[in-house]
């Protein structure tokens, strides 16, 4: 039944027959069949089928829900069972809005010096994508937004609290400030993240609130190839303070904090609601409630 279930949630994540399977690491025919017992064990169609995958059927989009719910259960207990054994071992999986990949290394290495047998997979997405992915149990945990957005059913653990700079060439527009207005910044041509970016969407926000709007002559979903840019000391952009404060900026930029208004956000780790976490979910929440007031300092 488990396998079945497996099959399903791969089903929804690809949208494909053919890249579902192959993802399952079995023929097509075998998926089909197995999907055709599923439905023969719970008595209703759960997939619209035609030439190729249309969608699922109300009861296959409820069925989901309990295969999601189902297969994180049966996961966990393996997980915890395996703990007891031998200790924490595994991977764990972090979705991460791209803003904030200059702090993972602040939970993910005191983890490793705890627990030196856990691996970690990072990948780096929109705010949205991070929900969905946790959702579809194929991330773990999740380091984004908490308060701006709806985030939906997750446990969220506050890690710090955003703020943002001007990042400009010495020599550029305001580059003699001490600090600059969201009005000033409105008059900057600037290098931004994409609109499909949160972190885009509250810089645009604060911009409009302030009776102006951004004029990227750059845009890209790549911190680095932002960084890049501002780094070569011809370019201005906004960033997090704390996404600054790593990315190591030469002389030739400068870090202007952006008052009037001070705009902050909430980041934090969510995770799934299910109880019991996992232990190794478990402990990456206790190192995450550990290590946030230093991420506040």
């Amino acid at each position: 039944m488990i396998d079945k279930l497996e099959l399903l949630l791969a089903l929804a994540k690809e949208r494909h027959f053919g890249r579902a399977a192959e993802a399952c690491g079995v023929t097509q025919p075998t998926m089909s069949t197995s999907l055709k017992q599923l439905e023969e064990i719970l008595g209703v169609m759960l997939v619209q089928r035609g030439s190729r995958f249309v969608g699922f059927t109300p009861e296959g989009e409820r069925a989901l829900d309990w295969a999601r719910r189902i297969v994180g259960d049966t996961r966990a207990m393996k997980q915890e069972i395996n703990s007891l054994k031998d200790g924490l071992t595994g991977e764990i999986r972090i979705a991460a809005i791209p803003t904030v990949l200059g702090m993972v290394a602040s939970l993910t290495t005191p983890f490793r010096a705890r627990h030196p047998n856990v691996r970690f997979r990072i990948v780096s997405c929109t705010s949205s994508d991070v929900l969905g992915l946790l959702e579809n149990l194929e991330v773990d945990a999740g380091l984004t937004y908490i308060e701006n957005e709806p985030v939906g059913k997750v446990r969220t653990t506050p890690l710090y609290r955003e703020s943002y700079r001007l990042l400009t060439s010495p020599d550029g527009m305001f580059g003699d400030r001490d600090q600059v207005t969201w009005k000033d910044v409105g008059q900057v041509p600037l290098c931004l993240l994409t609109p499909d970016m949160q972190n885009r969407r509250i810089i645009d926000r604060a911009l409009r609130e302030a009776g102006t709007e951004a004029t990227p002559t750059l845009t890209s979903n790549s911190i680095i190839v932002l960084y890049t840019h501002v780094k070569t000391g011809r370019w201005s952009s906004v960033m997090p303070a704390k996404l600054a404060e790593t990315l190591g900026l030469s002389d030739a930029v400068r870090i202007i904090p952006i008052v009037d208004p001070l705009v902050t956000y909430s980041i934090g780790l969510v995770t799934s609601p299910r109880d019991p976490m996992t232990p190794l979910i478990a402990e990456l929440v206790q190192i995450a409630r550990d290590v946030a007031p230093t991420l506040e300092s």
